[in-house]
C-alpha cells in the first residue's frame, strides 16, 4: 500500500505563485502513475493534473492548462504541482492520488491528506 503526504500549501495573493509536493512512500516500491484533484468548499472534488510514471505523459484540466504545471522527481519520490497566475477560484483542498502501480498493473486509489490553497483578490 502507497502513503502520499502532501505539503506547500498556504495563502497567495491572486496571481501569484506556490508549488505543492506529494511525497510517496510504497511498501515494496514507489512505481506510480499520479495526480492531484482539488475540492473547494461546498463543490466536488475535480480532476486538476496527471502525470505517469515515466513523466512522458501529462494532463491537465481546462481551467488550470497553461497556469500549472505537473512534474515528477523519481529519486525523490516526489510529485510536484507549480500553480502560477493563481486566481481566487484557484481556493481549495489540494490532494494527491496514485491510481496505478505501472509494477503490477493494480489500479490503485490512493490519496493524501490534502494541502490548503488559498488565494486572495
Amino acid at each position: 500500500q502507497v502513503q502520499l503526504i502532501e505539503s506547500g500549501g498556504g495563502v497567495v495573493q491572486s496571481g501569484g505563485s506556490l508549488r505543492l509536493s506529494c511525497k510517496a512512500s510504497g511498501r515494496t516500491h514507489n512505481n506510480y502513475d499520479m495526480g492531484w484533484y482539488r475540492q473547494a468548499p461546498g463543490k466536488e472534488r475535480e480532476f486538476v493534473a496527471h502525470i505517469t510514471w515515466t513523466g512522458g505523459s501529462t494532463d491537465y484540466s481546462d481551467s488550470v492548462r497553461g497556469r500549472f504545471t505537473i512534474s515528477r522527481d523519481n529519486d525523490k519520490r516526489t510529485v510536484y504541482l507549480q500553480m502560477d497566475k493563481l486566481k481566487p477560484e484557484d481556493t481549495a483542498m489540494y490532494y494527491c492520488n496514485a491510481d496505478l502501480d505501472v509494477v503490477s498493473g493494480r489500479a490503485l486509489d490512493a490519496w493524501g491528506q490534502g494541502t490548503l490553497v488559498t488565494v486572495s483578490s
